[in-house]
């Protein structure tokens, strides 16, 4: 469910990256709620003339901006312009592969480092870096609190 609240939290931002688990977790709900629309009109008894759902057009144009926007992101993920999303069948290979470790010229890994590897060591080769267990985020080792989530660091 975080995932769905981010996306619309990031109503309409078409920069930075998004994983795949942000981008298919918000299709998921969408697609759980367009159904339960569907099933709240059968129940009340809403129909329209055309066949097409009341209720599920209404929330698609609330969650058109915040979708393409997503999908933007996503298509950021994996080093690629956002206009791959209109190309059919190619923008599916490209929703379905791993995004690309570290940064690219989108951003910041959305994952954060824990996916790309990444440690700091000093020249004695010890840790001067940490991850934070909440959230993943890459922290200074005497951190007491994680930046991004305010999770206590132990």
């Amino acid at each position: 469910m975080n995932y769905y609240t981010s996306a619309f939290k990031k109503y309409a931002k078409f920069s930075g990256r998004a994983s795949r688990s942000e981008y298919w977790y918000f299709y998921l709900f969408n697609l759980i709620i367009f159904f339960a629309l569907a099933f709240l009109e059968g129940l009340l008894g809403i129909y329209s003339d055309s066949g097409d759902s009341v209720f599920g057009n209404i929330y698609y144009l609330i969650v058109l901006i915040p979708s393409i926007a997503v999908g933007v992101r996503r298509m950021h993920d994996v080093n690629k312009s956002g206009w791959f999303l209109v190309i059919p069948i190619y923008n599916l290979l490209l929703l379905i592969r791993k995004g690309d470790d570290g940064v690219n010229k989108y951003g910041e890994n959305p994952l954060g480092r824990i996916a790309s590897g990444v440690d700091n060591v000093d020249k004695k080769g010890e840790k001067t870096t940490k991850y934070c267990s909440k959230c993943g985020n890459l922290t200074d080792i005497d951190s007491k609190f994680c930046i991004k989530c305010g999770n206590k660091i132990i």
